[in-house]
């Protein structure tokens, strides 16, 4: 399962509007810190042996491999007092640590 909340969707959307080429949203491992690996998020282009999700207009691309380890994949936007961000849940979470997922570049 791969899902977008509808505030993500639209925080994506309101960003995809602030660049002059359209590419699709790419989820892939990145460095976590102290929580260990984490999935992030950059745009980017369509690649032999991806999956292809189209939620709320936009569209994600991830390593079948990946997403097979990982699912379910939940895209989230938070905001608390001290920031606001996405939040990228699945099972990689081990629960603990200082941090989760996260939206890599000027995403948002």
């Amino acid at each position: 399962m791969f899902e977008v909340s509808e505030k993500a969707g639209e925080k994506i959307q309101e960003f995809l509007r602030s660049v002059e080429e359209i590419h699709p949203v790419r989820l892939m491992l990145t460095e976590g810190g102290c929580s260990g690996p984490a999935l992030g998020m950059a745009l980017d282009e369509f690649r032999d042996g991806d999956e292809e999700f189209h939620e709320q207009g936009i569209t994600f691309l991830m390593s079948k491999d990946l997403f097979e380890q990982v699912k379910p994949v939940y895209i989230d936007f938070i905001e608390t007092p001290s920031g606001s961000g996405f939040r990228v849940s699945s099972s990689l979470e081990a629960g603990g640590g200082c941090g989760s997922g996260g939206c890599c570049g000027s995403c948002g």
